[in-house]
């Protein structure tokens, strides 16, 4: 069988390509062991500065592998499915690296809530958002109905799980789902350059920045803001601070080890 994922190197950049366009891509136990695998390389790897997902073929990602699905529900192991796509969005969510999604085509339901596992959408304009689950009378496992209405607030999330209509991508670029919306043919590389940029900025600061911004959200206020005057003191202290604070006055782009 032919590997579900491939991971490259552009740069700084770890590039986890989704490589089953045959079957739009859709998320089976195989690949989501392959983009865990990836993940582990990237992070272990001191050069590496970002994470890019993107995919081959037309599509994103439509989802689950709904012939696994329905084999693994006769056989009474469907709970190890969910468990394993939900560890594995958990993790991206919760790495050091920046995680990037270079989205076209379709993008819905599992492969929606792969996106949200993201740290930013990059959109093509092409691309359509969507959550199929209520259609099938499924629900959302993977985080969906969770990291949806952070993203967007509970209204709009709630629009889109009852309604299951595709959302364009300039309407959900305006929603705070995408970043930023290209042009179909300059997505890879739009997404590409934007992980460079990302590259030049220092790993321990995007880091503790990610960690910000993701732990504050769920915490009271007060909370939030002493973990960021903690997490500002601990960069002081650090190497790269040194560096920055030099590039500042030296007047020039600063060189992060």
């Amino acid at each position: 069988m032919p590997e579900p994922l491939a991971l490259t190197r552009h740069g700084a950049t770890a590039v986890l390509e989704l490589a089953r366009p045959d079957k739009f891509n859709c998320l089976s136990g195989a690949l989501h062991a392959a983009i865990a695998a990836a993940l582990d390389t990237a992070e272990n790897d001191p050069a590496c500065r970002a994470v890019l997902i993107a995919a081959q073929g037309r599509h994103f990602c439509t989802g689950a592998d709904l012939a696994e699905v329905q084999a693994l529900r006769a056989t009474g192991r469907f709970d190890a499915f969910i468990a394993q796509g939900h560890r594995v969005l958990c993790r991206l969510e919760a790495s050091p690296l920046p995680v990037v999604m270079a989205v076209q085509g379709l993008c819905l339901a599992g492969g929606l809530e792969l996106a949200l596992a993201g740290d930013v959408i990059l959109a093509a304009e092409g691309a359509k958002f969507g959550d199929q689950h209520a259609q099938y009378g499924l629900v959302p496992g993977w985080g969906g109905s969770q990291r949806l209405p952070r993203r967007v607030g509970l209204t709009r999330a709630l629009d889109l799980m009852f309604s299951a209509r595709w959302l364009a991508a300039a309407e959900a670029r305006d929603w705070g789902l995408v970043a930023q919306v290209v042009p179909d043919a300059e997505l890879r590389q739009q997404a590409l350059a934007y992980c460079e940029q990302l590259a030049t900025r220092s790993r321990p600061g995007l880091a503790a920045m990610k960690r910000l911004a993701r732990q504050g959200a769920d915490l009271p206020l007060t909370d939030a803001l002493t973990l960021e005057q903690r997490l500002a003191l601990e960069a002081m202290a650090g190497p790269d601070v040194d560096e920055g604070l030099a590039a500042f006055g030296e007047r020039r782009p600063p060189r992060f080890s």
